[in-house]
Protein backbone atom coordinates (compact mmCIF):
# COMPACT_ATOMS: atom_id res chain seq x y z
CA UNK A 1 0.00 0.00 0.00
CA UNK A 2 3.02 2.29 0.46
CA UNK A 3 3.08 2.82 -3.17
CA UNK A 4 -0.16 3.63 -3.53
CA UNK A 5 -1.16 7.52 -4.45
CA UNK A 6 -1.80 9.32 -1.26
CA UNK A 7 -5.26 10.05 -3.19
CA UNK A 8 -6.30 6.66 -4.10
CA UNK A 9 -8.85 4.58 -1.98
CA UNK A 10 -5.48 2.09 -0.93
CA UNK A 11 -3.88 4.53 0.36
CA UNK A 12 -7.21 5.91 2.52
CA UNK A 13 -8.26 2.68 3.88
CA UNK A 14 -8.36 2.20 7.81
CA UNK A 15 -7.88 -1.78 7.35
CA UNK A 16 -5.56 -3.89 6.38
CA UNK A 17 -7.81 -5.79 3.50
CA UNK A 18 -7.89 -9.71 3.29
CA UNK A 19 -8.08 -11.44 -0.44
CA UNK A 20 -11.22 -13.39 -0.25
CA UNK A 21 -9.80 -16.73 -1.46
CA UNK A 22 -11.75 -19.35 -3.67
CA UNK A 23 -12.20 -22.59 -2.75
CA UNK A 24 -14.30 -25.89 -3.65
CA UNK A 25 -17.80 -23.79 -2.62
CA UNK A 26 -17.28 -20.23 -4.17
CA UNK A 27 -15.40 -17.69 -1.47
CA UNK A 28 -15.97 -17.48 2.14
CA UNK A 29 -13.68 -16.04 4.81
CA UNK A 30 -14.25 -14.28 8.42
CA UNK A 31 -17.23 -11.67 8.18
CA UNK A 32 -14.25 -9.42 10.03
CA UNK A 33 -12.27 -9.58 6.91
CA UNK A 34 -15.55 -9.72 4.36
CA UNK A 35 -15.68 -5.83 3.20
CA UNK A 36 -18.52 -4.87 1.00
CA UNK A 37 -15.11 -3.83 -0.78
CA UNK A 38 -13.94 -7.32 -1.07
CA UNK A 39 -17.25 -8.66 -2.03
CA UNK A 40 -17.80 -5.95 -4.91
CA UNK A 41 -13.99 -6.88 -6.11
CA UNK A 42 -14.39 -10.09 -6.51
CA UNK A 43 -18.07 -10.02 -8.00
CA UNK A 44 -17.16 -7.47 -10.96
CA UNK A 45 -14.25 -9.38 -11.60
CA UNK A 46 -16.04 -12.64 -12.22
CA UNK A 47 -18.82 -10.74 -13.48
CA UNK A 48 -16.15 -10.15 -16.49
CA UNK A 49 -15.10 -12.88 -16.85
CA UNK A 50 -18.41 -14.64 -17.60
CA UNK A 51 -19.07 -11.77 -19.92
CA UNK A 52 -15.78 -12.77 -21.82
CA UNK A 53 -16.03 -16.02 -22.38
CA UNK A 54 -19.05 -17.98 -25.09
CA UNK A 55 -21.85 -18.69 -23.91
CA UNK A 56 -21.53 -22.48 -24.76
CA UNK A 57 -18.82 -22.28 -22.16
CA UNK A 58 -21.06 -20.85 -19.75
CA UNK A 59 -20.73 -17.08 -20.54
CA UNK A 60 -22.99 -14.11 -20.25
CA UNK A 61 -24.61 -11.32 -21.95
CA UNK A 62 -23.70 -7.43 -20.66
CA UNK A 63 -27.23 -6.33 -19.74
CA UNK A 64 -29.09 -9.78 -18.95
CA UNK A 65 -30.73 -10.99 -16.06
CA UNK A 66 -28.48 -11.79 -13.29
CA UNK A 67 -29.93 -13.78 -10.59
CA UNK A 68 -29.16 -13.65 -6.87
CA UNK A 69 -30.49 -14.90 -3.62
CA UNK A 70 -29.15 -15.38 0.01
CA UNK A 71 -29.10 -17.37 3.45
CA UNK A 72 -30.22 -16.49 6.71
CA UNK A 73 -27.26 -15.17 8.28
CA UNK A 74 -27.23 -11.63 9.64
CA UNK A 75 -24.65 -10.32 7.74
CA UNK A 76 -26.01 -11.43 4.02
CA UNK A 77 -28.18 -8.49 3.86
CA UNK A 78 -27.69 -6.69 6.89
CA UNK A 79 -24.93 -4.39 8.46
CA UNK A 80 -23.08 -6.25 11.28
CA UNK A 81 -20.78 -4.96 13.76
CA UNK A 82 -19.72 -1.43 12.80
CA UNK A 83 -18.60 -1.96 9.37
CA UNK A 84 -19.56 -5.43 8.21
CA UNK A 85 -22.01 -7.24 7.03
CA UNK A 86 -24.61 -5.89 3.86
CA UNK A 87 -23.07 -8.79 1.46
CA UNK A 88 -25.70 -8.83 -1.03
CA UNK A 89 -26.21 -5.38 -1.41
CA UNK A 90 -22.20 -5.72 -2.63
CA UNK A 91 -23.31 -8.48 -5.06
CA UNK A 92 -25.94 -6.27 -6.21
CA UNK A 93 -23.95 -3.00 -7.02
CA UNK A 94 -21.49 -4.87 -8.38
CA UNK A 95 -24.17 -6.71 -11.13
CA UNK A 96 -25.42 -3.70 -11.87
CA UNK A 97 -22.18 -1.55 -12.35
CA UNK A 98 -20.78 -4.75 -14.58
CA UNK A 99 -23.69 -4.13 -17.23
CA UNK A 100 -25.84 -6.71 -15.23
CA UNK A 101 -29.40 -6.90 -14.16
CA UNK A 102 -29.69 -7.95 -11.03
CA UNK A 103 -32.81 -9.70 -9.98
CA UNK A 104 -33.28 -11.01 -6.34
CA UNK A 105 -34.39 -14.26 -5.69
CA UNK A 106 -34.42 -13.69 -1.83
CA UNK A 107 -34.06 -16.00 1.16
CA UNK A 108 -34.18 -19.39 -0.83
CA UNK A 109 -32.15 -22.79 -0.78
CA UNK A 110 -28.94 -22.72 -3.01
CA UNK A 111 -30.53 -25.50 -5.44
CA UNK A 112 -33.30 -23.55 -6.10
CA UNK A 113 -31.72 -20.46 -7.22
CA UNK A 114 -29.34 -22.63 -9.61
CA UNK A 115 -32.27 -24.08 -10.83
CA UNK A 116 -34.35 -21.20 -12.02
CA UNK A 117 -31.57 -19.64 -13.36
CA UNK A 118 -30.32 -22.42 -15.42
CA UNK A 119 -33.25 -23.00 -16.83
CA UNK A 120 -33.23 -19.52 -18.13
CA UNK A 121 -29.46 -20.06 -19.47
CA UNK A 122 -28.96 -16.91 -17.30
CA UNK A 123 -25.91 -16.59 -14.61
CA UNK A 124 -26.59 -16.54 -10.69
CA UNK A 125 -25.08 -16.18 -7.28
CA UNK A 126 -25.88 -17.31 -3.94
CA UNK A 127 -24.63 -15.49 -0.92
CA UNK A 128 -24.42 -17.86 1.75
CA UNK A 129 -21.41 -19.76 4.45
CA UNK A 130 -23.51 -22.61 3.89
CA UNK A 131 -22.17 -24.98 7.00
CA UNK A 132 -19.12 -23.25 7.92
CA UNK A 133 -19.65 -21.37 11.67
CA UNK A 134 -21.64 -17.58 12.13
CA UNK A 135 -18.53 -15.83 12.29
CA UNK A 136 -18.32 -16.33 8.89
CA UNK A 137 -19.62 -15.92 5.08
CA UNK A 138 -19.66 -15.81 1.52
CA UNK A 139 -20.85 -16.39 -2.04
CA UNK A 140 -20.97 -18.87 -4.74
CA UNK A 141 -21.08 -18.02 -8.68
CA UNK A 142 -22.93 -20.22 -11.53
CA UNK A 143 -22.22 -19.46 -15.02
CA UNK A 144 -25.23 -19.89 -17.52
CA UNK A 145 -24.19 -23.85 -17.82
CA UNK A 146 -23.97 -23.89 -13.96
CA UNK A 147 -20.99 -24.31 -11.55
CA UNK A 148 -17.54 -23.02 -11.80
CA UNK A 149 -14.95 -25.45 -12.96
CA UNK A 150 -11.63 -26.16 -11.79
CA UNK A 151 -10.27 -24.41 -15.51
CA UNK A 152 -12.55 -21.62 -14.72
CA UNK A 153 -10.26 -20.88 -11.84
CA UNK A 154 -7.27 -19.28 -12.68
CA UNK A 155 -8.80 -17.31 -15.27
CA UNK A 156 -11.34 -15.92 -13.10
CA UNK A 157 -8.59 -15.06 -10.53
CA UNK A 158 -6.70 -12.92 -13.08
CA UNK A 159 -9.90 -11.23 -13.70
CA UNK A 160 -10.67 -10.63 -9.94
CA UNK A 161 -7.16 -8.92 -9.67
CA UNK A 162 -7.58 -6.75 -12.72
CA UNK A 163 -10.64 -5.38 -10.82
CA UNK A 164 -8.93 -5.03 -7.48
CA UNK A 165 -5.81 -2.80 -9.12
CA UNK A 166 -8.45 -0.72 -10.61
CA UNK A 167 -10.73 0.10 -7.96
CA UNK A 168 -7.94 0.58 -5.27
CA UNK A 169 -6.19 3.02 -7.71
CA UNK A 170 -9.37 5.09 -8.33
CA UNK A 171 -9.46 8.42 -6.49
CA UNK A 172 -10.76 8.12 -2.97
CA UNK A 173 -13.09 11.13 -2.97
CA UNK A 174 -14.52 9.35 -5.88
CA UNK A 175 -15.05 5.74 -4.96
CA UNK A 176 -17.89 4.04 -3.70
CA UNK A 177 -16.59 3.03 -0.86
CA UNK A 178 -15.44 4.71 2.32
CA UNK A 179 -12.21 4.52 4.58
CA UNK A 180 -14.06 1.07 6.32
CA UNK A 181 -14.47 -0.51 2.64
CA UNK A 182 -18.28 -0.14 2.91
CA UNK A 183 -20.47 1.23 0.39
CA UNK A 184 -20.72 5.01 1.01
CA UNK A 185 -24.48 4.62 0.27
CA UNK A 186 -25.15 2.89 3.19
CA UNK A 187 -27.12 0.07 4.13
CA UNK A 188 -29.86 0.71 1.21
CA UNK A 189 -32.63 -1.38 0.22
CA UNK A 190 -32.42 -4.61 -1.91
CA UNK A 191 -34.87 -4.72 -5.38
CA UNK A 192 -38.01 -6.57 -3.99
CA UNK A 193 -37.29 -10.69 -4.48
CA UNK A 194 -39.81 -12.52 -6.63
CA UNK A 195 -41.34 -15.47 -5.84
CA UNK A 196 -41.17 -17.66 -8.90
CA UNK A 197 -37.88 -19.58 -7.86
CA UNK A 198 -39.42 -20.83 -4.82
CA UNK A 199 -42.37 -22.00 -5.96
CA UNK A 200 -40.47 -23.04 -9.20
CA UNK A 201 -38.21 -25.38 -6.92
CA UNK A 202 -41.23 -26.94 -5.67
CA UNK A 203 -43.02 -27.82 -8.39
CA UNK A 204 -40.49 -29.53 -9.69
CA UNK A 205 -40.17 -32.04 -7.12
CA UNK A 206 -44.61 -31.67 -7.36
CA UNK A 207 -44.38 -32.70 -11.23
CA UNK A 208 -42.07 -35.67 -10.52
CA UNK A 209 -43.84 -37.45 -7.76
CA UNK A 210 -47.09 -37.00 -8.75
CA UNK A 211 -49.31 -39.78 -8.80
CA UNK A 212 -47.18 -40.65 -5.65
CA UNK A 213 -48.02 -39.75 -2.35
CA UNK A 214 -46.50 -39.84 0.88
CA UNK A 215 -49.78 -40.47 3.16
CA UNK A 216 -49.05 -41.88 6.22
CA UNK A 217 -45.66 -40.46 6.86
CA UNK A 218 -45.05 -38.43 9.71
CA UNK A 219 -42.23 -36.01 10.04
CA UNK A 220 -40.86 -33.57 12.10
CA UNK A 221 -38.61 -31.33 10.65
CA UNK A 222 -35.78 -29.55 12.05
CA UNK A 223 -36.06 -25.98 10.96
CA UNK A 224 -33.03 -23.94 12.84
CA UNK A 225 -31.65 -21.34 10.65
CA UNK A 226 -31.59 -23.19 7.17
CA UNK A 227 -33.03 -21.47 4.43
CA UNK A 228 -35.71 -23.66 3.41
CA UNK A 229 -36.68 -24.48 6.36
CA UNK A 230 -40.57 -23.49 5.12
CA UNK A 231 -39.91 -24.47 1.96
CA UNK A 232 -39.26 -27.92 3.03
CA UNK A 233 -42.31 -28.27 4.99
CA UNK A 234 -44.48 -26.96 2.53
CA UNK A 235 -43.41 -29.43 -0.39
CA UNK A 236 -43.52 -32.57 2.22
CA UNK A 237 -47.22 -31.13 3.38
CA UNK A 238 -47.80 -30.91 -0.70
CA UNK A 239 -46.94 -34.50 -1.24
CA UNK A 240 -49.06 -36.25 1.22
CA UNK A 241 -46.73 -36.08 4.40
CA UNK A 242 -47.86 -34.87 7.94
CA UNK A 243 -45.21 -32.22 9.18
CA UNK A 244 -44.32 -31.09 12.31
CA UNK A 245 -41.97 -28.68 12.16
CA UNK A 246 -39.65 -28.13 15.72
CA UNK A 247 -36.39 -26.44 16.46
CA UNK A 248 -36.71 -22.79 14.61
CA UNK A 249 -33.80 -19.95 15.46
CA UNK A 250 -33.58 -16.80 14.67
CA UNK A 251 -29.79 -17.32 15.16
CA UNK A 252 -27.68 -18.81 12.97
CA UNK A 253 -27.00 -22.79 13.54
CA UNK A 254 -23.83 -23.93 11.51
CA UNK A 255 -25.16 -27.55 10.66
CA UNK A 256 -22.52 -29.19 8.67
CA UNK A 257 -24.26 -32.55 7.48
CA UNK A 258 -20.65 -34.08 6.67
CA UNK A 259 -19.33 -33.76 9.86
CA UNK A 260 -22.34 -33.72 12.23
CA UNK A 261 -21.18 -33.27 15.30
CA UNK A 262 -22.78 -35.00 19.23
CA UNK A 263 -24.30 -31.58 20.44
CA UNK A 264 -26.51 -31.03 17.03
CA UNK A 265 -27.27 -34.84 17.14
CA UNK A 266 -28.04 -34.04 21.12
CA UNK A 267 -30.41 -31.08 19.92
CA UNK A 268 -32.14 -33.14 17.83
CA UNK A 269 -32.95 -36.13 19.92
CA UNK A 270 -34.20 -33.51 22.78
CA UNK A 271 -36.76 -32.19 20.22
CA UNK A 272 -38.26 -35.27 19.40
CA UNK A 273 -38.07 -36.67 23.04
CA UNK A 274 -40.18 -33.47 23.73
CA UNK A 275 -42.49 -33.36 20.71
CA UNK A 276 -44.03 -36.49 22.98
CA UNK A 277 -44.87 -37.92 19.32
CA UNK A 278 -44.22 -41.07 17.04
CA UNK A 279 -42.20 -40.22 13.74
CA UNK A 280 -41.10 -42.03 10.81
CA UNK A 281 -38.23 -40.01 10.32
CA UNK A 282 -36.61 -36.61 11.26
CA UNK A 283 -35.53 -34.09 8.17
CA UNK A 284 -33.44 -31.08 7.75
CA UNK A 285 -30.98 -29.68 5.39
CA UNK A 286 -27.36 -27.47 6.17
CA UNK A 287 -27.40 -23.53 6.49
CA UNK A 288 -27.91 -22.99 2.52
CA UNK A 289 -30.35 -25.92 2.39
CA UNK A 290 -28.19 -28.01 -0.43
CA UNK A 291 -27.16 -30.70 1.89
CA UNK A 292 -29.58 -32.95 3.25
CA UNK A 293 -29.49 -34.04 6.95
CA UNK A 294 -32.04 -37.57 7.65
CA UNK A 295 -32.46 -39.13 10.77
CA UNK A 296 -35.00 -42.19 11.64
CA UNK A 297 -36.08 -43.56 15.03
CA UNK A 298 -35.17 -47.33 16.31
CA UNK A 299 -37.07 -47.92 19.75
CA UNK A 300 -37.20 -44.24 19.79
CA UNK A 301 -33.54 -43.60 19.59
CA UNK A 302 -32.50 -41.72 16.10
CA UNK A 303 -30.22 -43.02 14.26
CA UNK A 304 -28.13 -40.29 11.67
CA UNK A 305 -27.48 -41.77 8.02
CA UNK A 306 -24.56 -40.19 6.42
CA UNK A 307 -24.41 -38.69 2.97
CA UNK A 308 -22.75 -40.77 1.09
CA UNK A 309 -25.15 -44.14 2.67
CA UNK A 310 -27.75 -41.40 1.65
CA UNK A 311 -26.87 -41.50 -2.12
CA UNK A 312 -26.16 -44.71 -2.56
CA UNK A 313 -30.09 -45.89 -0.86
CA UNK A 314 -31.08 -42.83 -3.85
CA UNK A 315 -29.25 -43.90 -6.79
CA UNK A 316 -30.68 -47.29 -6.54
CA UNK A 317 -33.93 -46.02 -6.44
CA UNK A 318 -33.56 -43.87 -9.27
CA UNK A 319 -31.83 -46.27 -11.41
CA UNK A 320 -28.83 -44.89 -11.89
CA UNK A 321 -26.69 -46.33 -15.08
CA UNK A 322 -23.52 -44.19 -13.88
CA UNK A 323 -22.60 -42.93 -10.71
CA UNK A 324 -19.49 -40.40 -9.96
CA UNK A 325 -18.63 -40.23 -6.29
CA UNK A 326 -15.42 -38.19 -4.48
CA UNK A 327 -12.92 -40.51 -2.98
CA UNK A 328 -14.53 -39.88 0.34
CA UNK A 329 -17.27 -41.86 -0.30
CA UNK A 330 -18.36 -45.34 1.99
CA UNK A 331 -16.53 -48.12 0.04
CA UNK A 332 -19.70 -49.94 0.44
CA UNK A 333 -20.54 -48.96 -3.19
CA UNK A 334 -17.78 -51.29 -4.55
CA UNK A 335 -19.65 -53.93 -2.94
CA UNK A 336 -22.98 -53.98 -3.71
CA UNK A 337 -25.70 -53.60 -6.69
CA UNK A 338 -24.32 -50.14 -7.84
CA UNK A 339 -20.12 -51.23 -8.05
CA UNK A 340 -20.88 -51.86 -11.84
CA UNK A 341 -22.08 -48.66 -12.53
CA UNK A 342 -19.66 -46.16 -10.37
CA UNK A 343 -16.75 -44.56 -12.51
CA UNK A 344 -13.60 -44.17 -11.10
CA UNK A 345 -13.27 -42.17 -8.03
CA UNK A 346 -13.04 -37.88 -8.08
CA UNK A 347 -11.33 -35.72 -5.91
CA UNK A 348 -13.41 -33.79 -2.79
CA UNK A 349 -15.73 -31.05 -3.99
CA UNK A 350 -18.51 -30.89 -6.43
CA UNK A 351 -16.35 -29.20 -9.13
CA UNK A 352 -15.12 -32.79 -9.94
CA UNK A 353 -18.19 -34.52 -9.47
CA UNK A 354 -19.97 -31.95 -12.20
CA UNK A 355 -16.67 -32.82 -14.40
CA UNK A 356 -16.83 -36.65 -14.49
CA UNK A 357 -20.83 -36.47 -14.57
CA UNK A 358 -20.20 -34.68 -17.95
CA UNK A 359 -18.23 -37.58 -18.99
CA UNK A 360 -20.48 -39.72 -18.23
CA UNK A 361 -22.90 -38.39 -20.20
CA UNK A 362 -20.56 -37.78 -23.20
CA UNK A 363 -19.93 -41.94 -23.15
CA UNK A 364 -23.48 -42.09 -23.70
CA UNK A 365 -25.18 -42.51 -20.13
CA UNK A 366 -28.58 -41.88 -19.12
CA UNK A 367 -29.20 -41.82 -15.46
CA UNK A 368 -26.03 -39.98 -14.44
CA UNK A 369 -25.93 -39.23 -10.70
CA UNK A 370 -23.96 -38.08 -8.21
CA UNK A 371 -22.87 -37.32 -4.67
CA UNK A 372 -20.73 -36.36 -1.86
CA UNK A 373 -20.20 -37.18 1.50
CA UNK A 374 -21.92 -34.68 3.26
CA UNK A 375 -25.34 -35.83 0.85
CA UNK A 376 -26.11 -32.89 -1.61
CA UNK A 377 -26.95 -34.63 -4.56
CA UNK A 378 -26.11 -34.06 -8.00
CA UNK A 379 -28.50 -35.14 -11.33
CA UNK A 380 -26.18 -34.94 -14.76
CA UNK A 381 -28.72 -35.80 -17.23
CA UNK A 382 -32.61 -35.61 -17.29
CA UNK A 383 -34.31 -38.42 -15.38
CA UNK A 384 -37.21 -39.90 -16.92
CA UNK A 385 -39.54 -42.63 -14.73
CA UNK A 386 -42.97 -43.84 -16.02
CA UNK A 387 -43.25 -40.81 -18.03
CA UNK A 388 -42.27 -38.04 -15.65
CA UNK A 389 -39.09 -36.20 -16.50
CA UNK A 390 -36.34 -34.65 -13.96
CA UNK A 391 -34.88 -32.10 -15.42
CA UNK A 392 -30.90 -32.20 -14.37
CA UNK A 393 -29.57 -30.08 -11.83
CA UNK A 394 -26.02 -30.51 -11.97
CA UNK A 395 -25.44 -28.68 -8.11
CA UNK A 396 -25.63 -30.07 -4.46
CA UNK A 397 -29.48 -30.53 -3.68
CA UNK A 398 -31.60 -31.39 -0.44
CA UNK A 399 -34.67 -32.04 -1.26
CA UNK A 400 -34.19 -34.90 -4.38
CA UNK A 401 -32.28 -37.45 -1.92
CA UNK A 402 -34.75 -37.13 1.27
CA UNK A 403 -37.74 -37.26 -0.95
CA UNK A 404 -36.14 -40.50 -2.51
CA UNK A 405 -35.56 -42.31 0.69
CA UNK A 406 -38.68 -41.81 1.88
CA UNK A 407 -40.80 -42.35 -1.17
CA UNK A 408 -38.35 -46.08 -1.42
CA UNK A 409 -39.56 -46.90 2.02
CA UNK A 410 -43.45 -46.13 1.11
CA UNK A 411 -42.76 -48.03 -2.00
CA UNK A 412 -41.36 -50.85 0.18
CA UNK A 413 -43.80 -50.85 2.88
CA UNK A 414 -41.30 -50.16 5.18
CA UNK A 415 -40.07 -47.94 7.66
CA UNK A 416 -36.37 -45.97 6.76
CA UNK A 417 -33.57 -48.08 8.91
CA UNK A 418 -34.13 -51.26 6.62
CA UNK A 419 -33.39 -49.37 3.50
CA UNK A 420 -30.13 -48.75 4.68
CA UNK A 421 -29.82 -51.88 6.17
CA UNK A 422 -29.79 -53.69 3.11
CA UNK A 423 -26.47 -52.06 2.27
CA UNK A 424 -23.16 -53.80 2.20
CA UNK A 425 -22.37 -53.62 5.85
CA UNK A 426 -19.61 -50.94 6.04
CA UNK A 427 -20.20 -47.93 8.09
CA UNK A 428 -18.48 -44.88 7.84
CA UNK A 429 -17.75 -41.45 9.78
CA UNK A 430 -16.47 -37.97 9.12
CA UNK A 431 -15.03 -35.44 11.89
CA UNK A 432 -13.34 -32.34 11.53
CA UNK A 433 -11.16 -29.75 13.19
CA UNK A 434 -12.09 -26.45 12.79
CA UNK A 435 -9.74 -23.27 13.00
CA UNK A 436 -6.39 -25.92 11.51
CA UNK A 437 -4.31 -23.69 9.60
CA UNK A 438 -4.96 -24.77 5.96
CA UNK A 439 -0.56 -24.41 5.12
CA UNK A 440 -0.44 -26.81 8.28
CA UNK A 441 -2.53 -29.09 6.92
CA UNK A 442 -1.40 -29.31 3.45
CA UNK A 443 2.23 -30.02 5.02
CA UNK A 444 0.68 -32.90 6.80
CA UNK A 445 -0.43 -34.28 3.39
CA UNK A 446 2.94 -33.02 1.78
CA UNK A 447 4.87 -35.31 4.14
CA UNK A 448 3.00 -38.62 3.52
CA UNK A 449 2.93 -38.10 0.09
CA UNK A 450 5.64 -39.43 -2.65
CA UNK A 451 7.69 -37.02 -4.44
CA UNK A 452 6.45 -38.70 -7.80
CA UNK A 453 3.18 -36.93 -8.22
CA UNK A 454 1.85 -39.19 -11.03
CA UNK A 455 1.66 -42.14 -7.84
CA UNK A 456 -2.37 -42.07 -7.15
CA UNK A 457 -2.02 -44.61 -5.17
CA UNK A 458 0.44 -47.31 -3.07
CA UNK A 459 -0.57 -51.01 -2.67
CA UNK A 460 1.88 -52.64 0.27
CA UNK A 461 0.58 -56.17 -0.07
CA UNK A 462 2.31 -59.22 0.57
CA UNK A 463 5.34 -57.88 1.47
CA UNK A 464 6.09 -55.77 -2.13
CA UNK A 465 5.68 -51.78 -2.86
CA UNK A 466 4.06 -50.95 -5.80
CA UNK A 467 3.12 -47.57 -6.59
CA UNK A 468 0.27 -47.63 -9.18
CA UNK A 469 -1.40 -44.58 -11.70
CA UNK A 470 -5.10 -43.65 -11.39
CA UNK A 471 -6.04 -46.28 -13.81
CA UNK A 472 -4.15 -48.84 -11.35
CA UNK A 473 -1.21 -49.50 -13.46
CA UNK A 474 1.85 -50.60 -12.06
CA UNK A 475 4.70 -47.58 -12.14
CA UNK A 476 8.50 -48.14 -12.22
CA UNK A 477 10.09 -46.66 -9.23
CA UNK A 478 13.71 -46.11 -8.31
CA UNK A 479 14.93 -47.46 -5.28
CA UNK A 480 14.76 -44.39 -3.34
CA UNK A 481 11.49 -43.99 -4.47
CA UNK A 482 10.73 -46.92 -2.87
CA UNK A 483 12.78 -46.29 -0.17
CA UNK A 484 10.98 -43.41 0.70
CA UNK A 485 7.33 -45.24 0.30
CA UNK A 486 8.66 -47.21 2.94
CA UNK A 487 9.28 -44.63 5.45
CA UNK A 488 6.12 -42.99 4.52
CA UNK A 489 4.31 -46.10 5.93
CA UNK A 490 6.89 -46.60 8.43
CA UNK A 491 6.04 -43.19 9.84
CA UNK A 492 1.94 -43.35 9.50
CA UNK A 493 2.09 -46.23 11.33
CA UNK A 494 4.12 -44.80 14.79
CA UNK A 495 1.07 -42.65 14.78
CA UNK A 496 -2.34 -44.97 13.80
CA UNK A 497 -0.71 -47.60 16.28
CA UNK A 498 -1.57 -50.93 16.81
CA UNK A 499 -2.23 -49.67 20.63
CA UNK A 500 -5.19 -47.85 18.67
CA UNK A 501 -6.66 -50.67 17.32
CA UNK A 502 -4.79 -50.14 13.60
CA UNK A 503 -2.87 -52.74 12.04
CA UNK A 504 -0.40 -52.93 9.14
CA UNK A 505 -1.29 -49.76 6.68
CA UNK A 506 -2.52 -52.33 3.28
CA UNK A 507 -3.02 -49.20 0.82
CA UNK A 508 -2.56 -45.56 0.61
CA UNK A 509 -4.50 -43.29 -2.10
CA UNK A 510 -4.04 -39.65 -2.91
CA UNK A 511 -6.61 -39.11 -4.99
CA UNK A 512 -7.75 -36.29 -2.38
CA UNK A 513 -5.20 -36.26 0.91
CA UNK A 514 -4.08 -39.43 2.49
CA UNK A 515 -6.35 -42.31 2.19
CA UNK A 516 -5.41 -45.31 4.68
CA UNK A 517 -6.59 -48.83 4.56
CA UNK A 518 -5.57 -50.80 6.88
CA UNK A 519 -4.97 -55.05 6.85
CA UNK A 520 -8.73 -55.46 8.57
CA UNK A 521 -10.23 -53.04 5.90
CA UNK A 522 -11.02 -49.73 8.19
CA UNK A 523 -10.00 -46.84 6.64
CA UNK A 524 -8.34 -43.39 7.20
CA UNK A 525 -9.02 -40.47 5.94
CA UNK A 526 -6.79 -37.00 5.87
CA UNK A 527 -8.05 -34.25 3.97
CA UNK A 528 -7.73 -30.48 4.23
CA UNK A 529 -10.77 -28.18 3.54
CA UNK A 530 -11.06 -26.34 0.14
CA UNK A 531 -12.57 -23.81 1.29
CA UNK A 532 -12.02 -23.67 5.16
CA UNK A 533 -9.45 -23.67 7.69
CA UNK A 534 -10.23 -26.84 8.80
CA UNK A 535 -8.87 -30.64 8.40
CA UNK A 536 -11.06 -33.76 8.34
CA UNK A 537 -11.13 -37.06 9.00
CA UNK A 538 -12.81 -39.80 7.35
CA UNK A 539 -13.46 -42.98 8.26
CA UNK A 540 -14.94 -46.34 7.24
CA UNK A 541 -15.55 -49.86 9.40
CA UNK A 542 -17.05 -53.02 9.77
CA UNK A 543 -19.07 -51.50 12.29
CA UNK A 544 -20.29 -48.23 13.46
CA UNK A 545 -18.89 -48.54 16.57
CA UNK A 546 -15.09 -48.65 15.18
CA UNK A 547 -15.45 -45.94 12.61
CA UNK A 548 -16.97 -43.60 15.30
CA UNK A 549 -14.04 -44.54 17.57
CA UNK A 550 -11.57 -43.80 14.76
CA UNK A 551 -12.84 -40.15 14.26
CA UNK A 552 -12.80 -39.77 17.76
CA UNK A 553 -9.62 -41.14 18.10
CA UNK A 554 -8.41 -38.22 14.95
CA UNK A 555 -10.43 -35.05 16.42
CA UNK A 556 -9.46 -35.74 20.34
CA UNK A 557 -7.23 -32.84 21.93
CA UNK A 558 -5.21 -32.31 22.48
CA UNK A 559 -3.20 -35.18 21.47
CA UNK A 560 -5.35 -36.68 18.74
CA UNK A 561 -4.23 -38.46 15.80
CA UNK A 562 -4.63 -35.17 13.57
CA UNK A 563 -2.97 -33.10 16.11
CA UNK A 564 -0.05 -35.77 16.40
CA UNK A 565 0.50 -35.78 12.32
CA UNK A 566 0.81 -32.07 12.77
CA UNK A 567 3.12 -32.11 15.80
CA UNK A 568 5.52 -34.73 12.79
CA UNK A 569 5.55 -31.89 10.23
Amino acid sequence: MSSASSSSLEANLAYEPQILKFGTSGRRGLIIHLTQLEIYTNVLGEIRYLQSIPESEGGIKTGDDFYYAYDLRPSSINYVEPNRGGLSQAVEQALRDGGMKPISLGAIPTPALTLFALQRGKGSIMVTGSHIPFDRNGYKLNTCKGELLKKDEQPINESVEVARKELLAQPFAESLFNEQGMLRSGNTALVAPIPEGKSGYIQRYVDFFKGETLKGLKLLVYQHSAVGRDLVAELFQLLGAEVVPAGRSETFVPIDTEAIDQSSLDTIQALYDSAGQEFDAVISTDGDSDRPLLLAPKDRKLKFFSGDLLGMVVAEFLGSDAVVVPISTNDAIDRGSLAASTEPKTRIGSPYVIADMQTAVSKGRSRVLGWEANGGFLTGCDIEIDGKTLEALPTRDAVLPLLSVLFAAKKRNSTVPPLFEALPARFSRASVIRNFPRPTSAKIVQRYSPSDKSIQSISYADGAITPLDPNGNKLDAPASEIDSMSAIRDALEKVFTSQSGFPSVKTINYTDGVRMTFGNGDVAHIRPSGNADELRIYSVSDTQARADEICDLGIAEPSGLLRTLAATI
